[in-house]
């Protein structure tokens, strides 16, 4: 821990209200994340160029086995945090990450048109970033109070930012000499570093605490949870305020769903060389992260502590219900990129630091337990389903404008579930 009054502590609480006891901790975080993040983003681009390789359809239909892939994790997660220690599980869980990457990268480096090979990379990075991050966040969440929480997960947030700005930066300027299993080695690379940051940050939580004011008095709790694995389900079905956490999530899935079929249908017209494909993603990706990262230093901690976790749960749907009607009208390449921007750049600098907030008050169990479920198994249900949805109304001939008219509904209803939910927990904390 640095001492009071240092300058590297003097910055981050001109940032974040870092206090002094709280900088080892946050500069812990803010590293683990911009390695977990930087990993993921730098091998997106790769998974949305096997996507246009794959077409609309079979993704479409690949969602179900990711929908059903994201069940069956939340039990194996659920029965693994119940019996091993933070501080080996979560290393371990990194590194499992980097041999798998490895692995698929070598695949593809000897045929990169073997689909089967693709499908699963699609299946498997497509679960594999919801649990890394609601890994993440949990452990955070165990660490870091209600109160902290408002004022550092922006700021922690914006180390996965750095991260995702680096990670396609990174990609789509060696892609063209690496390849695209090189951009995976690449990746595997990260979660290395992640391994480290994560041991790290146990460490100063085993030593230290999180920075609470009363943080020494409180037992440390680095061992299994014990419990049943599938609890999370059954805590989420008993608690009204988690059910409209899971229909926020649900509506959040509809919602980027109907933009990403769009997107695929679009960029496909659009580009007909997989490399440019994967230059424009890489492209979109830095921008959403450059803005993202002003906006999480300098933005989010101070809206959440001023105006409640409201504000950052409903600036988005607001948004996309006025994108959504534009796109309608002007349905080219140049709306939907810009719709993308606008709309992840919202999502990373106020949702999923909202969302996090959400459960900031509820107990160890659910955080770990309820959440993965509600993060991973709710969002890719309902991401299946959104996907045959909007498969099943483009057979019917709707056209792309009336399509765009049905997400904006959606987003306005998402808006009315976010306001609602944020004012239940600025008022009260959710129960």
């Amino acid at each position: 821990m640095l001492a009071d009054g240092g300058f590297l502590q003097r910055q981050l609480a001109r940032l974040a209200k870092v206090e002094p006891r709280e900088t080892g901790a946050v500069l812990a975080s803010f590293f683990l994340f911009f390695f977990v993040l930087g990993s993921y983003f730098a091998v997106r681009p790769v998974r949305e160029t096997i996507a246009t390789l794959l077409g609309r359809e079979r993704v479409a239909d690949l969602w179900l086995y990711t929908a059903l892939f994201s069940i069956a994790i939340v039990p194996i997660y659920g029965w693994l945090v119940a019996r091993v220690r933070r501080g080996v599980l979560l290393p371990a869980i990194y590194g499992g990450v980097a041999l798998i990457l490895a692995g698929i990268g070598s695949s593809l480096q000897i045929d990169e048109g073997n689909l089967g090979i693709g499908a699963f990379f699609y299946v498997w990075i497509s679960v594999l970033n919801l649990m890394l991050v609601s890994v993440f966040w949990s452990f955070l969440l165990e660490m870091f109070d209600s109160e902290q929480a408002k004022r550092l997960f922006g700021f922690v947030a914006a180390g996965g930012t750095l991260g995702a700005l680096i990670g396609p930066f990174t990609a789509g300027m060696l892609v063209d000499r690496i390849g695209n299993a090189g951009v995976l080695y690449l990746g595997a690379a990260g979660f290395l570093g992640a391994i480290v940051c994560q041991r790290v940050l146990i460490k100063i939580w085993n030593r230290d605490g999180s920075g609470r004011e009363n943080a020494s008095d409180a037992p440390r709790t680095d061992h299994g949870l014990g419990g049943n694995p599938f609890a999370g389900i059954a805590i989420v079905l008993r608690s009204p305020y988690l059910l409209g956490i899971a229909l926020f999530v649900v509506l959040l899935s509809a919602v980027n769903t109907f933009l990403y079929f769009e997107q695929l249908r679009i960029v496909s017209d659009s580009f007909t060389d997989t490399k440019q494909r994967t230059e424009m993603f890489a492209t979109i990706d830095f921008t959403v992260q450059s803005l993202t990262i002003v906006s999480q230093l300098f933005l989010t901690g101070r809206i959440a502590s001023a105006l409640g976790v409201r504000s950052l749960l409903t600036f988005v749907p607001v948004v996309m219900i006025l994108g959504f009607a534009l796109l309608s009208v002007f349905n080219v390449f140049g709306m939907i990129a810009t719709l993308l921007v606008v709309r992840r750049f919202g999502e990373y600098s106020f949702i999923r630091p909202g969302r996090e907030m959400l459960w900031s008050r509820l107990d160890t169990e659910t955080k770990y337990k309820a959440k993965s479920f509600v993060d991973v198994p709710v969002y890719r249900a309902a991401d299946y389903v959104g996907a045959q949805a909007k498969t099943a109304i483009d057979a019917m001939g709707t056209s792309p404008a009336g399509a765009a008219l049905i997400g904006s509904a959606l987003a306005a209803i998402w808006a009315v579930n976010g306001w609602l939910l944020g004012r239940r927990h600025d008022s009260n904390g959710g129960n």
